[in-house]
C-alpha cells in the first residue's frame, strides 16, 4: 500500500525553501511506494497547524523552512515553539514528522544547509519502515 507523505514548507525565503523541497523530493521520488503532496505556508509558525489540520489524511509529514536570527528574541521564540509543536504532534499522533526547518545565524549558513530536506525525508522514511 502506498504511503501518503505531506511536505509542509514555509516559503518566506523562497530560494532556501526551493532547495529544501528539491532535496526532499529527490530522495522521496526514488521510493516507489510513496505518494507526495506539498503545501506552502507563509512562515514556519504556520507549519504545525497545517500538519494538525491534515494529520488524519497522511502517514507522515516533512516540515521545511528557514529561520534566520535577527536583532530581537523573535528567532528564539519561533524556533522553540515550532520545534516543540512539531514534536508534540508527532508523539501524540504516532506519526513521523521530519523536521527540516533550518535555524541559522545568517543567509550564508542557510544556503549551506539545503540538504536538510533530504535528511528529514530520510528520517520519516526510516520510521515508516520500522
Amino acid at each position: 500500500m502506498r504511503k501518503k507523505i505531506l511536505i509542509v514548507v514555509s516559503d518566506y525565503y523562497k530560494n532556501i525553501a526551493a532547495n529544501l523541497i528539491n532535496s526532499a523530493k529527490l530522495y522521496l521520488e526514488k521510493k516507489s511506494s510513496l505518494s507526495i503532496n506539498l503545501i506552502k505556508v507563509p512562515g514556519v509558525f504556520e507549519i504545525p497547524v497545517t500538519i494538525s489540520k491534515n494529520i488524519k489524511k497522511y502517514d507522515a509529514f516533512i516540515s521545511l523552512g528557514c529561520v534566520i536570527k535577527g536583532d530581537t528574541p523573535h528567532f528564539d521564540f519561533i524556533s522553540y515553539s515550532t520545534t516543540n509543536a512539531i514534536m508534540n504532534l508527532s508523539i501524540i499522533n504516532k506519526k513521523p514528522i521530519g523536521n527540516g526547518i533550518i535555524t541559522c545565524l545568517n543567509m550564508k549558513q542557510a544556503k549551506a544547509r539545503g540538504k536538510k530536506g533530504k535528511e528529514a525525508a530520510h528520517a520519516i522514511y526510516s520510521v515508516l519502515n520500522q
